[in-house]
Parts: C-alpha cells; sequence; structure tokens
C-alpha cells in the first residue's frame, strides 16, 4: 500500500513538472515517458498515456490566440487538416507496432527532441528578427511545401512527439509565416489537433492506463495553471537549458538500457 502510495505521489509530481515545463518552455513528455516506464508501463502504453494526460493543458491554451485565429481562418482550416492526418498515421503506427521496435527507436526520438530544444533559442531569435525586418510586408506563404512539412511533423506528434513545437515554427517561418504571434497561434492549433487525433486513437484502441491517466490530467493541469500564472518568474533561460541536459541523459540512459 504504502509502496503503490509513494509510486503515485511521484508520478503526480512528474505530471505537475511536466504540465509546468510544457507552459513555460515545453519538453514535458521528457519527464513523463520514462516516470511511466519505471511505474511497470510498456512502452507504447506510457507513450499513449502521456499524451492523453499531457493534451487537456495543450488544448487550453489555444484560447490564448483566439484573435489571431480568427484573422486567419484562411491558414487554420489547412494545417489543421494536415495535422489530423499526420496525427492519426503516427498513432496508427504506433498502436500498430511492437513494444520492442517501439523501445528501440526511443533514444533516437528523445535525441532528436533534445537536439530541437538547443537549437531553439537561436531559431526562435531568427524567427523574431526575421519578423521584425519584414514587419509591414505582404506575407507570401508557400502552402504546399508548407502541408507537406506539416504532414511529416504531425506524423512524428502521432507517434512521439517530444521537440514537435519548434520543428513546427520552424516549418512556418521557412515557408513564408512572418508574424510571431501567427507563428504560435498556429503552432498551438497544428499541435493540440495532432495530438487530439492522437489521443482519440489510444484510447479508442485502449492503449491508455486509466488507473493512472485520470489524476496525471488533474497534476498536469495544476501544473500548467501555475507555470501559466508564474511564466514571467520562471526563466526560460534557466529552465531550457535543464530540460536539454535532462533529454539528452535519458537518450544516452535508453541506449544503455533498451531492452524490455
Amino acid at each position: 500500500m504504502h509502496h503503490d502510495l509513494a509510486h503515485s505521489l511521484f508520478l503526480a509530481a512528474a505530471t505537475f513538472l511536466g504540465g509546468l515545463i510544457n507552459s513555460v518552455a515545453g519538453g514535458g513528455g521528457f519527464l513523463v515517458f520514462p516516470t511511466l516506464l519505471q511505474m511497470g508501463l510498456l512502452p507504447i502504453q506510457a507513450n499513449a498515456t502521456g499524451t492523453v494526460a499531457l493534451w487537456p493543458g495543450q488544448f487550453t491554451s489555444i484560447a490564448g490566440y483566439r484573435e489571431d485565429l480568427r484573422k486567419n481562418l484562411r491558414m487554420v482550416i489547412p494545417v489543421a487538416i494536415v495535422a489530423a492526418i499526420g496525427g492519426f498515421f503516427g498513432s496508427w503506427t504506433l498502436l500498430h507496432g511492437s513494444q520492442n521496435a517501439f523501445l528501440r527507436l526511443v533514444p533516437y526520438l528523445f535525441l532528436l527532441g533534445s537536439t530541437s530544444f538547443a537549437v531553439s533559442g537561436p531559431i526562435s531569435r531568427r524567427i523574431k528578427a526575421r519578423a521584425a525586418a519584414h514587419a509591414g510586408q505582404q506575407e507570401r506563404i508557400f502552402m504546399l511545401p508548407l502541408l507537406g512539412l506539416l504532414l511529416c511533423i504531425t506524423y512524428y506528434i502521432g507517434y512521439f512527439g517530444a521537440g514537435a513545437g519548434l520543428l513546427t515554427m520552424t516549418a512556418l517561418a521557412l515557408c513564408g509565416v512572418e508574424r510571431i504571434a501567427e507563428i504560435n497561434a498556429l503552432k498551438t492549433v497544428i499541435t493540440t489537433v495532432a495530438n487530439l487525433v492522437a489521443v482519440i486513437m489510444f484510447v479508442v484502441h485502449r492503449a491508455v492506463d486509466w488507473r493512472v491517466c485520470w489524476f496525471m490530467m488533474i497534476a498536469c493541469a495544476i501544473g500548467g495553471y501555475v507555470g501559466a500564472r508564474n511564466s514571467r518568474r520562471i526563466s526560460d533561460r534557466i529552465l531550457r537549458p535543464i530540460i536539454i541536459t535532462l533529454g539528452f541523459a535519458i537518450a544516452i540512459w535508453f541506449f544503455t538500457h533498451r531492452s524490455l
């Protein structure tokens, strides 16, 4: 009984921190996924349960961008459709693969996510500088290349997703989206829709461990609220290197402990 309580409290703490980190800098999955593995869940179930637990916090963040989204419905609808398609096929691939095959890929996925975070600072600064330099100019958005890139990125989101926010922002900027508010708003829609489809797939295929997921969702919601309320007090410059270090450390651990 005390052993189960200790595990539950540890998982709740990890999910609380995951929600807080997601609301400030992203990367909450770096904490939640390995914690669920340590709780004894199989890799695919751990990934599915963590995705479901963290999703409500992503959905509520859309409200902060509602004005930008209303002004850009011409882009919201096509990118949301592509996100749904990519999220579906990514989650379908995960659910129809083997536990061992997924576990062998996990260190590379963490490496990809950690690398994305490591380069996110310079890329974000370049995006902001480019937006400032082109202020007032007419945007020329290359929709077909953008939708192609987003299809690949949202497939990855449905399959795993760590670091996908930065990949999405980079794709939007490369394809001509200049305004930073629009980039953030579209990124939020894309990642939320792709993860929503993945969540539905995971629930329908009974890949979610509801014994732990329900209180993880509560802990994540509280963590996301605390993070949002204190985002100005929590230094992104301090938190981001911690997340990057954690991600690389977990990747190295998985490279040396890949057997189930």
